[in-house]
């Protein structure tokens, strides 16, 4: 099991971010969404809560010069579960679960997004009610755009005190080389949503990161507590 902050203080550059687990506690599913930026553009945004979730907008409106791949819903809220993905695949996830079908059903009809050289993949996450969660990333076969690999993975009754993250980007680099491998279990040793939302919020890159959401969801009661930490305030 990986210390979570200083395996994202070793990194300069994982892009964005998803983490699923279970509190020190047991008590609470816990969920994580960050989200960094090298260029002008990526870095001008927020997080703001929305009705279901929150999504991903222009900090200062008149420096936005392209909206498409950065201004989407991160997290939305679909009866018992919570989907985060880091993309528009978001609401691809919530239309397939509102009709009855899955979180795989839905992956299957996307692909990495079309911005080449980089081939940035697709990573999602979903928490059931219950605790037990699925995390998934698309990605290009080693920079080939022509060829798309999907992973599925899938954790039923998540131990308390550990969690899974899975990131867009192995590290910096030009073209930024893809994740590699299965998501990696990390320790959760944190008393409660604030340490941790500090705790992760200090450990990513003072000049990349650009905003973080961070979510305990009581697994008895269904109460959620959110955090939302912009650099842009």
């Amino acid at each position: 099991m990986l210390n979570l902050e200083q395996e994202l203080k070793g990194n300069r550059y994982p892009g964005r971010g998803i983490l699923l687990g279970r509190s020190k506690d047991g008590k609470s599913a816990v969920i994580a969404y960050f989200i960094m930026g090298r260029s002008e553009n990526s870095r001008n945004r927020v997080f703001e809560e929305t009705e279901d979730g929150i999504r991903t907008k222009a900090f200062d409106e008149s420096k936005m010069t392209d909206p498409s791949l950065i201004i989407y819903h991160p997290v939305r809220k679909v009866g018992d579960f919570t989907v985060v993905t880091n993309g528009d695949q978001t609401d691809t996830v919530a239309d397939y679960l509102k009709a009855g079908r899955t979180f795989e059903e839905a992956l299957r009809t996307r692909t990495f997004e079309s911005d080449g050289p980089n081939w940035t993949p697709r990573i999602s996450g979903m928490v059931d009610r219950n605790g037990d969660y699925r995390l998934s990333i698309l990605k290009s076969a080693d920079g080939d755009d022509a060829s798309v690999r999907r992973y599925f993975f899938e954790y039923t009754a998540p131990k308390a005190g550990e969690g899974h993250l899975i990131h867009t980007y192995q590290c910096d680099g030009n073209p930024i080389p893809s994740f590699v491998g299965e998501p990696k279990t990390v320790s959760l040793d944190y008393a409660c949503i604030n340490c941790f939302t500090s705790a992760l919020w200090e450990s990513l890159d003072a000049d990349n990161k650009v905003s973080l959401f961070t979510r305990f969801i009581n697994l008895e009661t269904g109460a959620e507590t959110t955090k939302i930490v912009n650099k842009n305030q």
